[in-house]
């Protein structure tokens, strides 16, 4: 679970750049268009993904510190 977040939220970053940088939006583009079905559906689940991502932020801090405690 936890690497699919990973990989939905690098997704969704990744079209985050494209649109900053180019103005595309690759998912828009793919699916046909930015308030398809099918693109807004993809958008939900990568912010779905993100939201489970913040329930980690406590294990991450606990293993950034137990390896400064051991470094």
């Amino acid at each position: 679970m936890r690497t699919l977040a990973l990989i939905l939220i690098i997704i969704g970053g990744l079209n985050w750049l494209l649109v900053g940088l180019f103005q595309f939006d690759l998912v828009g583009a793919i699916f046909g268009g930015t308030y398809t079905t099918l693109a807004r559906t993809v958008y939900v689940i990568v912010g779905i993904a993100a939201l489970y991502a913040l329930t980690l932020i406590p294990l991450v801090s606990r293993r950034g510190e137990h390896e400064h405690v051991e470094a």
